[in-house]
């Protein structure tokens, strides 16, 4: 088992990262601890939204892979969440907020768990010191204790065993071409070239330009990466003091491209070339992927509606209650007032009695004493009914706002898994363009030769012109394959290095470095033999 951690930002691009089902086989998301959302993407809002009010930390995340080895018995789910609290633990996360996903890709299971590292009661960030020693820590003590056998290497410092760079990933990604494959390709034009135009030369048939960047001199391939050419020679005898002296004996400003003009030339030659996509297979992919979208799609729209038909039954229901409440106020307020008129009528003034209250205004009196507890009963009515709209009225907004929140979050995980789609669409596109471009290399459409258009250097400090020949190239990529006379070819080589042999014998010897003296002397043998051996097919 090999964990990899790191602190982060940006928590709404690894949500969708590790909500991405195109580069995995099989997803399951466990759930949220410390947060309101139930997904990724709400969650990791709410802890940005803490980083940002209560502190300054940029990177608010912790990142941890958990990565078993394929080759022994796979973890069930209470050894995995064992790791984790011991992680937790020891890096001093413990009841902090945590997400947790499984992926399954190429029959490998790993688990994501990421940690909001702020401490919202103090107010702070999580300060996380020594982080890969206490991992190592975790994973020995693991180990020992569930009988797992640690890989080889895994005491080496963390610089021995670098990972790739992003850039780096980007490019195997795109490319189809891993980090160790492009530093064999230089390295072997390198050590295989005895001179300045055959190391151009070289760089060519891998499909290489030599240019100049911001470092003295970076290599540019068909599909338009830029690296450093020092950190492309596996060599450890070889310095970017000797590339730089081997280099500039016979180059000067100007004669190489820039790195712009070499993206142009090789995104000029890359259409020429063109993309092969095996067509049937990526209509396939194309269709499974949608199909797997229109899954995730339909289960939202079956909440949409679930939850619009639940928001409509809410205020269905919320308005029947009102109103049956209204009504039963309003009954009451009816029944007093026939129960008061009752009891008025019975108690009503009859013959002599009614006859004095007339003549002495009794009878004006009493009425005007119902009248003004007529109206009293009324304004209490009134109040009543006022203050039972008020709270109605109050009910209807909180329910108006919670489904405005219902809403907004749907649609907020509808955006999600917008970005979720587009990440897979993107990353479907690059592994169908990869899965090509490695066709083509592999088949007969390889990579083309890169030819420069401008001024580069030949042997003997010269100006020259190469000749565009990616028609050639191309040729070379059709069915038929033109044969070309070997022997004329070694011939012309075998004539420059004579030429070299000649000057320098006049003007003195050279002055290169010792890793240069050394590849010169290998080279000629394996030239020699491989001459030899194509003269015997011929």
């Amino acid at each position: 088992m090999i964990p990899f951690a790191s602190q982060r930002g940006v928590g709404q691009d690894l949500a969708t990262h590790l909500l991405n089902v195109h580069d995995n086989e099989e997803l399951e998301f466990v759930g949220v601890r410390g947060a309101i959302a139930r997904d990724l993407h709400g969650a990791f809002a709410e802890w940005e939204a803490q980083a940002h009010a209560l502190t300054k930390c940029r990177n608010y995340l912790y990142s941890m892979s958990v990565n078993p080895d394929p080759n022994q018995d796979p973890l069930n789910r209470a050894q995995y969440m064992d790791y984790i609290t011991r992680a937790e633990e020891k890096l001093g996360l413990s009841d902090q907020p945590r997400a947790v996903v499984f992926h399954r890709k190429h029959g490998r299971e790993h688990c994501h768990v990421v940690w909001s590292r702020i401490d919202a009661e103090k107010g702070k960030a999580i300060h996380i010191a020594f982080d890969h020693q206490k991992l190592m820590m975790v994973t020995k003590e693991f180990a020992r204790e569930h009988n797992l056998i640690l890989p080889e290497g895994y005491e080496k410092k963390p610089q021995e065993s670098r990972q790739l760079s992003l850039y780096e990933k980007v490019q195997q990604d795109e490319t189809g071409i891993t980090q160790a494959q492009r530093i064999s390709d230089i390295t072997s034009a390198w050590q295989g070239s005895d001179s300045v135009n055959a190391f151009l030369r070289a760089l060519d048939d891998r499909g290489y330009i030599l240019a100049r960047g911001k470092r003295p001199y970076v290599v540019v391939d068909i599909y338009g990466h830029v690296n450093a050419l020092s950190k492309l020679i596996d060599d450890r005898q070889v310095r970017t003091k000797h590339i730089r002296e081997f280099l500039n004996k016979e180059i000067t400003d100007g004669m190489l491209p820039t790195v712009e003009e070499a993206k142009e030339m090789a995104a000029r030659q890359l259409k020429e070339f063109g993309d092969h996509q095996r067509a049937e297979d990526a209509y396939l992919r194309r269709k499974e992927l949608e199909r797997k979208q229109s899954r995730r799609r339909e289960r939202l729209d079956g909440l949409k509606q679930s939850l619009e038909h639940r928001q409509r039954r809410e205020r269905a229901v919320l308005s029947e209650r009102h109103l049956a409440e209204r009504r039963t106020i309003r009954q009451a307020y009816r029944a007093e007032i026939k129960r008061v008129r009752q009891e008025r009528y019975q108690r009503r003034p009859r013959g002599l009695a009614d006859f004095l209250g007339k003549v002495t205004g009794i009878n004006v009196v009493r009425q005007k004493l119902h009248d003004h507890q007529d109206r009293k009963r009324r304004r209490q009515f009134a109040q009543v009914m006022q203050i039972k709209r008020e709270a109605h009225r109050d009910e209807q907004v909180r329910l108006t706002q919670r489904h405005g929140l219902q809403t907004l979050d749907l649609d907020r995980q509808f955006r999600a898994l917008a970005q979720v789609q587009a990440r897979e669409r993107k990353t479907m596109e690059i592994a169908i363009r990869k899965d090509g471009r490695i066709d083509r290399r592999a088949g007969k459409a390889r990579v083309p030769e890169v030819y420069y258009e401008g001024p580069v250097p030949v042997v003997g400090g010269e100006h020259g012109t190469l000749e565009k020949s990616f028609d050639r190239a191309l040729a070379r990529l059709g069915p038929k394959t033109p044969e070309f006379d070997l022997k004329e070819e070694f011939g012309r080589a075998a004539g420059s290095e004579r030429e070299q042999t000649e000057r320098e014998s006049e003007e003195g010897p050279s002055k290169e470095s010792p890793g240069r003296t050394r590849l010169r002397r290998q080279r000629a043998p394996r030239r020699r033999g491989k001459s030899k051996d194509l003269d015997k097919e011929r």
